[in-house]
C-alpha cells in the first residue's frame, strides 16, 4: 500500500494516524517532492474509477493561473487535465491511497481509509 501525502495537509496526517492505529503496512510518497508521472496518474485514476477533474483541486492558485475552472470535463480534454496535474502536483486531491489489491481511494474520511485495509484476521486461540 502506498499513500500520497502533503505533510502540511490535516487530512493526510489523519489518514496516516489511522493507518498506524490499524497496523497497516504502507509507504509514504510526498507527491509534491516526488510528483507522479502522467502514466502514474492514469493508473491511479483507473484504480480510483474517477476522471482527472474528479480529483483536481481547482481552488488552488495554479488552477486559477491555468484557467482550469473553464476547461471542459470530457474525453477530448482528459489529457490536458492529466498533464496539468503532472506538471503541478499541488492540483491533485489528497491523500490518495493505492492498496495492494489494486484498488485506490481518496482518503479524505476515516471510512475511505478503512475501505482499503485488509480484512481483520480473527484472533488466534
Amino acid at each position: 500500500m502506498e499513500i500520497w501525502i502533503n505533510p502540511a495537509c490535516s487530512k493526510c496526517r489523519s489518514a496516516l494516524s489511522l493507518l498506524d492505529e490499524e497496523g497497516a503496512k504502507y509507504t509514504v510518497r510526498r507527491y509534491l517532492d516526488d510528483p507522479p508521472t502522467a502514466e502514474e496518474l492514469e493508473d491511479v485514476l483507473r484504480r480510483l474509477g474517477l476522471e482527472p477533474w474528479d480529483v483536481a483541486r481547482v481552488g488552488e492558485t495554479a488552477a486559477a493561473e491555468l484557467g482550469m475552472a473553464s476547461w471542459p470535463c470530457d474525453e477530448e480534454n482528459r489529457g490536458r487535465w492529466i498533464a496539468a496535474m503532472a506538471a503541478h502536483p499541488i492540483l491533485i486531491q489528497r491523500p490518495i491511497i493505492t492498496a495492494d489489491d489494486g484498488t485506490a481511494v481518496v482518503g479524505r474520511s476515516p471510512e475511505s481509509v478503512r475501505s482499503v485495509l485488509p480484512p481483520a484476521r480473527p484472533a488466534a486461540g
